[in-house]
C-alpha cells in the first residue's frame, strides 16, 4: 500500500484549515487594533489554533518531503522547475512561515500592551500569510497539485 497519496490529500486538505484559522486571526487582530478592544479568550483560541495547525501542516509537509516522488535529492533538480519547486522554493518559503507565526504568537503572548499584541499578530501572521499564498502549489500554477 502506497502512503503517499494519503499523506498528500490530508497535507492539502488541511491547508484549508491552516489559511482559515491564519485569516481569521488577523482578521480579529485588526478589529481588535482599530477599536482598541482587550484581548479574550476568542484571541488566544484563533491565535492558538493557527500556530497549532501550522505546526501540524510542518511536519506532515515533512514527512512528504522525503517520500514524495517530486522531491529529487539532485543537483539537476535545480534545472526543472517543477523540481526546485518541491526541493527548495516550498519547503523554505513554508519553513519561514511556520517561524513568523510561531515569532507572532510568543511575542503576542508575552506583550503586555494590548494594541501591541494585536499588532504583534497582525504583522507577523499576515507576512506568513502572504507567503503561504506565494508557496502552495495551486492547481493553475502548474505544478502538478491539486485543490485537495
Amino acid at each position: 500500500m502506497n502512503i503517499y497519496p494519503i499523506f498528500v490529500h490530508i497535507h492539502s486538505g488541511l491547508r484549508w484549515l491552516v489559511l482559515l484559522f491564519i485569516i481569521a486571526a488577523i482578521v480579529n487582530a485588526g478589529f481588535k487594533l482599530t477599536r482598541k478592544s482587550s484581548s479574550n479568550c476568542n484571541d488566544c483560541f484563533f491565535n492558538r489554533l493557527a500556530l497549532i495547525f501550522i505546526h501540524l501542516q510542518l511536519v506532515l509537509g515533512f514527512v512528504l518531503y522525503f517520500i514524495s516522488p517530486k522531491v529529487i535529492f539532485d543537483a539537476a533538480s535545480m534545472k526543472d522547475s517543477l523540481l526546485r519547486f518541491f526541493l527548495v522554493e516550498h519547503i523554505g518559503l513554508m519553513i519561514i512561515s511556520v517561524i513568523l507565526v510561531t515569532i507572532g504568537y510568543v511575542k503576542s503572548d508575552r506583550a503586555v500592551d494590548e494594541s501591541k499584541k494585536h499588532k504583534q499578530i497582525l504583522v507577523y501572521y499576515s507576512v506568513a500569510l502572504l507567503l503561504i499564498l506565494v508557496s502552495i502549489p495551486w492547481p493553475f500554477r502548474g505544478l502538478g497539485a491539486g485543490w485537495f
